[in-house]
């Protein structure tokens, strides 16, 4: 046979070449497809267990709770090697119970529990069961998180409070948890968390839609009803799929059967996880989308617990750390941020509240890499754990938390990371205004119509045609299943697959990189990958079209709206701002009256946050120098950790209250040459501890320096 010669290279061996190792991809790509249904049935075996890769021990069962719980605590044990500090602050990891199994947390050695781990802490994780006990509610569930959280206060009476990281939905979940009983919680870490569940950009975040789309909370209530009683996890899996076709039907199949020879360890692991599905309880469900999904309530301190108690996060006493990004379309920025926006309204109200409030938004991971990316392990949650402390004794106020590269041999530290004080108006240039929530009013209105309507006269029917069997039937027939198990070794069919594979393994031979083929390959799943993204722009804008049709029309809004005529709500605000100016005013005759209260600890204290706040960036190497003092110093160090705090707090709120009377005090307070001239030392320390002296540091210590009369 001849050759076709074309300059450049040989298409017909090529063509060859590409032929062999695309039916050489294509027989390994079914392989590894059949292994994911290995792994997917001999996980349901051991009944889901949580995928970490470290080794724990359960330490309570909440089955075994007066009020029973499918969760869990427990303890996760050190490698070997590595050593645990009993007396620093523990470290809670909690996993969202979104559809998905729990573990995502701790699925690599560079995961949050593993850089936990690494820096000595006590390391705690609090996972779930695939089934719910009958009945449980979210209001149960918290509870039982509560008594978790005693126990681990029993375990380390001299630590601090632990510190709790909620991913994704266990964010609002830990955020609930801490507003109840806020004498338990550390500062708290929300990763992808939504808070604000109306917020978004119109054209980008479309999720938000979906709710008012299908009617409200009555489609829960079917699937529930349906299920005997237990909502299928997998249903919200599948629409989290859908919201990226693209990914789900080509992208992430391709980039398996592209990448055959390093992709199948990674892939299968991941889809470990992915396919493991977890049930909740109709209650559990129904509260989720009532009150958070459609209603929002938990950012308007209207949700309710047991004994119509109602949570308000302005009860929240403990730092808040928010980690959101921009490449996140499942929690974009605005869900995540704005309820600070909505909560306290001004920075002025956090300082009063003495609450400290961090934010970090990175710029293009995706919802499940702010979890599971190595890089955002190794840079934003190896800090954020690295930080904790400091962050439990930040001035109070509204920060940005900035991670850049750089070394600083003064404090050993790898990255130079830096607290900058933000406005409200910060926040609120990620978002394009709040007016389009508005047409979410009569969303929540006609969600309790459509379920009070469903439930009156459907769901009886449903009900009492339903079975466990059909219950178990339906859920097994579910799209998310289907694909996995007819695929797997249960299968006879998927034989010749297994027996193929390990024959093309031995003899695997590649494809050259520069393979016409291969290229031209490259080229068409790109062209696919296109059109499934523009028929998911086309499918997002028309259903933001459709819902502002539906519910931004003022004739529903008029008749299907809970909210007060505008009247009455310009006076409910106008009444608020009084009220919260009156507060202030009252906040601010307290710390001015409080200036000369103290001897040299509180002097000292407040030179160090008045030097740390300067050039109002708070660099983490000027709290490791201010920790090295008070560790050294014969009077700071004999202080308890707890009034070493609160004289922090108090300090801090002197200072923002009137700081050129603040420093004007000082003498009040350290009254012999000997203390002010040690203060003086101290202030310049913390002014050189990242090796620069900023114009506004430079100037601080000239008046410290000529009020001290040193």
């Amino acid at each position: 046979m001849s050759e076709t010669q074309i300059p450049g290279f040989n298409l017909f061996e090529e063509a060859v070449e590409y032929w062999v190792d695309a039916t050489q991809r294509t027989i390994l790509y079914w392989d590894v497809i059949r292994k994911r249904g290995n792994t997917y049935l001999e996980h349901l075996s051991k009944d889901q267990p949580p995928v970490l890769i470290f080794d724990y021990e359960v330490i309570i069962d909440g089955r075994t709770l007066e009020k029973p719980v499918n969760y869990s605590l427990s303890r996760i044990l050190p490698r070997d090697g590595q050593t645990t500090d009993l007396n620093k602050r523990p470290i809670v990891v909690i996993d969202p119970r979104a559809g998905h199994g729990p573990g995502i947390g701790g699925t690599k050695e560079d995961s949050e529990i593993g850089l936990a781990l690494k820096d000595s802490h006590p390391v705690y994780f609090i996972f779930f069961y695939t089934d719910p006990v009958p009945g449980q509610t979210l209001a149960d569930v918290k509870n039982a998180e509560i008594h978790f959280l005693e126990e681990i206060r029993k375990r380390h009476p001299d630590a601090d409070e632990p510190s709790v990281i909620g991913n994704c939905q266990a964010g609002w979940a830990t955020a609930m948890l801490s507003a109840d009983r806020p004498d338990i919680t550390g500062p708290l870490v929300l990763a992808g968390s939504p808070l604000s569940y109306w917020a978004g950009v119109d054209g980008a975040n479309p999720m938000r839609y979906r709710g008012g789309l299908c009617g409200g909370v009555w489609l829960s209530s079917f699937f529930s009803d349906l299920g005997k009683g237990k909502f299928d996890g997998a249903n919200l899996v599948l629409n989290m799929e859908l919201l990226n076709p693209a990914n789900t039907f080509w992208t992430k199949q391709y980039n398996l059967y592209a990448k055959i020879d390093s992709e199948e360890s990674r892939y299968l692991n991941f889809e470990r996880w992915w396919g493991g599905f977890f049930c909740m309880t109709s209650e559990e469900i129904h509260f989720i989308v009532d009150s958070l999904f459609v209603g929002n309530k938990l950012e308007k301190g209207a949700m309710k617990m047991e004994d119509d108690r109602e949570i308000d996060l302005k009860n929240l006493q403990d730092p808040v750390v928010v980690f959101a990004s921009q490449g996140d379309n499942i929690t974009p920025p605005q869900q995540a941020l704005n309820w600070i926006v909505k909560v306290y309204g001004t920075v002025e109200e956090i300082k009063r509240k003495q609450q400290v409030l961090v934010y970090m938004v990175h710029k293009k991971i995706g919802h499940l890499g702010i979890f599971v990316a190595t890089s955002v392990a190794k840079k934003e949650h190896k800090e954020i754990i690295g930080s904790m402390d400091m962050i439990d004794y930040l001035e109070p106020g509204l920060y940005e938390m900035i991670i850049e590269p750089g070394d600083n041999e003064m404090v050993m530290a790898e990255n130079k990371v830096s607290y900058e004080e933000r406005t409200i108006d910060d926040i609120m240039v990620l978002d394009d205004g709040m007016e389009d929530e508005q047409d979410f009013e009569p969303v929540a209105f006609l969600s309790e119509f459509n379920d009070g309507i469903y439930q009156a006269f459907f769901s009886p029917l449903v009900r009492m045609t339903t079975t466990e069997f059909t219950a178990e039937f339906l859920r097994q027939l579910h799209p998310l299943r289907i694909q996995r198990y007819p695929i797997s070794d249960i299968n006879p069919m998927m034989f010749p697959v297994s027996m193929l594979a390990s024959m093309v393994r031995k003899y695997r031979k590649q494809a050259s990189p520069d393979n016409f083929f291969v290229s031209l390959e490259k080229h068409f799943s790109k062209s696919i990958e296109d059109c499934l993204n523009y028929y998911r722009d086309v499918r997002d804008s028309s259903q933001e079209s459709m819902f502002k049709a539906l519910y931004g029309n003022p004739i529903v809004k008029m008749f299907f709206n809970k909210e007060l005529p505008e009247e009455a709500k310009a006076e409910i605000k106008r009444q608020k701002d009084e009220l919260q100016t009156q507060s202030l005013l009252e906040d601010e005759d307290v710390w001015l009256n409080r200036m000369t209260e103290g001897g040299f600890p509180e002097g000292v204290v407040r030179i160090m946050l008045a030097m740390a706040k300067a050039d109002h960036i708070i660099d983490k190497a000027e709290f490791i120098v201010s920790e090295k003092i008070v560790r050294s110093h014969p009077t700071l160090k004999k202080i308890k950790p707890a009034d070493f705090k609160k004289m922090v707090k108090g300090q801090s709120r002197m200072l923002q209250t009137d700081q050129e009377l603040a420093i004007d005090t000082l003498v009040k307070l350290l009254k012999t040459p000997e203390e002010r001239a040690e203060a003086f030392e101290i202030a310049e320390k913390i002014a050189m501890a990242d090796n620069v002296l900023a114009d506004e540091e430079k100037a601080l210590l000239e008046t410290i320096k000529k009020t001290l009369g040193i």
